[in-house]
């Protein structure tokens, strides 16, 4: 992770990156009350909606599941095993990012940190630099979050191809030729049609011979 005026960000390529999400789903927790009410305003300030406030290490799991944010905060109050417990339970239950924050730098609570799972951590105590270090975090996120997707469709596609042209015994370029004149007479998007013919190749695959209904036959 790379380190810029308190906020530690995992590198995100530049580029074009299509628009960030305008709000995003936020959890935020700590222990301590005042600081969650800080939170929750410094959130709802940048536009985004905050969708669970937890202090309990018992009960933030079931918030996490049950609500699935974008996003959470956890910030470091009384006790750093309490703030470790709530980030590790987030990330066991979530498939979003935990940003940690801190009133000043504690390179060991970090290194524990980071091994359960942050996505970054902010380092500021007053109030309208920590909006704007959150701010920043949140659309580091979403290039990143962008980047991912951009990613995962680009392999589904890969994957399209390769199956049209083992049924077909065409090259790739025939292949991406093929799909691309479907999503302009459909006016489906590209990404979805490859999703769609890796989906129905799944579904047309034989059973495999261990599979209980061939045993049933």
């Amino acid at each position: 992770m790379s380190k810029t005026d308190g906020i530690a960000i995992s590198p995100t390529p530049s580029g074009d990156a299509p628009p960030l999400p305008r709000r995003l789903r936020v959890l935020i927790a700590n222990e301590r009350r005042d600081r969650l009410e800080l939170l929750a305003r410094v959130v709802g300030g940048l536009g985004h909606d905050v969708v669970a406030r937890e202090i309990y290490v018992k009960e933030v799991a079931d918030s996490t599941a049950r609500e699935q944010p974008d996003v959470a905060l956890v910030g470091l109050g009384l006790s750093s095993d309490h703030a470790l417990d709530l980030i590790g339970e987030i990330v066991r239950e979530a498939s979003c990012p935990v940003i940690a924050l801190l009133n000043a730098s504690d390179p060991a609570y970090i290194h524990e940190a980071a091994k359960r799972g942050i996505f970054a951590y902010i380092v500021h105590d007053d109030p309208e630099e920590l909006a704007s270090a959150i701010d920043i975090t949140l659309q580091r996120f979403g290039e990143y979050q962008n980047l991912q997707s951009a990613f995962g469709r680009r392999a589904t596609i890969e994957q399209a191809k390769g199956i049209l042209m083992a049924r077909n015994s065409i090259d790739a370029d025939a292949a991406f030729e093929m799909m691309r004149s479907r999503s302009q007479q459909t006016g489906r998007k590209l990404g979805d049609l490859a999703d769609a013919v890796v989906q129905s190749h799944l579904l047309l695959l034989p059973p495999h011979p261990d599979s209980p209904h061939e045993h049933e036959r």
